[in-house]
């Protein structure tokens, strides 16, 4: 039987680059998103003609009855579940400074970048933990995505750097409470990566890159961290649970 991977976020940008990795892979992949599927129909199908079967599930993983609806779907589709790729999250609306950021940015990243993931992999988990009951050779995954900024500070996206922080300690936290049984869990840390979501800041960072901001004088590419994640559900890091991997071009590599 083929296994099943969730991945957040999974129809644009890093988790469409993820989602085709694990496809090309033969991962039967759950892609969640919050737009409606005929927005992402152009996604879907092209992971379709790579992957075992796709389903996707529009669902926000903020609210619990959205987090409760893509497990559901997951398990009426396909009975089991292997991976958890905890992908999804947004940047704030505003680019704003810490002295005058709002409360309501704040609340909506907390909630969607970081409240959102560590509650799905709570419910992701007690399914993964049934799986190994009954199966004890059975193994899992769970990879969060993060970002540079979980350690890079950023006064004008403080509440995206907190939220990636935050996630960044759940990654730790996971890995010791399920170590014990058969899941592993990695964090997987982006660095400038070429998506939607940095469009705003291109000629910014076009301008730090040419400078030597990255060892690597490149954008990164979704499918740079496709690459890393489809690795770490491969099983090719049996031995690293808990573990930071960087996709960062050289970026946090201290030098004088």
């Amino acid at each position: 039987m083929d296994k099943v991977a969730i991945v957040t976020g999974g129809s644009r940008g890093i988790g469409l680059g993820i989602a085709r990795a694990l496809a090309r892979e033969g991962w039967s992949l759950v892609v969640n998103g919050r737009r409606p599927e005929s927005d992402a129909a152009e996604a879907l199908e092209a992971l379709g003609s790579l992957a075992p079967a796709v389903l996707y599930v529009q669902a926000d993983i903020s609210d619990p009855a959205g987090r409760a609806r893509i497990l559901e779907a997951a398990r009426e589709r396909f009975g089991r579940l292997d991976a958890l790729v905890n992908n999804a999250g947004v940047a704030p609306d505003v680019r704003a400074d810490i002295l005058d950021a709002t409360e309501e940015s704040f609340d909506r990243l907390i909630s969607i970048n970081l409240k959102g993931p560590y509650f799905l992999t709570q419910a992701a988990a007690r399914w993964m933990l049934a799986q190994r009951d009954a199966d004890p050779s059975w193994e899992g995954t769970i990879v969060n995505i993060t970002s540079i900024s979980a350690t890079t500070a950023s006064v004008n996206r403080g509440d995206y750097c907190i939220t990636k922080a935050g996630l960044a300690m759940a990654s730790r936290l996971w890995a010791v409470r399920l170590a014990d049984h058969g899941i592993r869990v990695y964090e997987v840390r982006p660095g400038i990566i070429e998506t939607d979501m940095t469009s705003g800041v291109r000629e910014k960072y076009d301008r730090l890159i040419a400078g030597g901001l990255l060892l690597q004088r490149r954008w990164g590419a979704p499918d740079d961290v496709g690459r890393a994640v489809a690795a770490l559900l491969r099983g090719d890091f049996p031995y690293s649970t808990g573990s930071v991997f960087m996709v960062d071009g050289g970026f946090s590599v201290e030098r004088l």
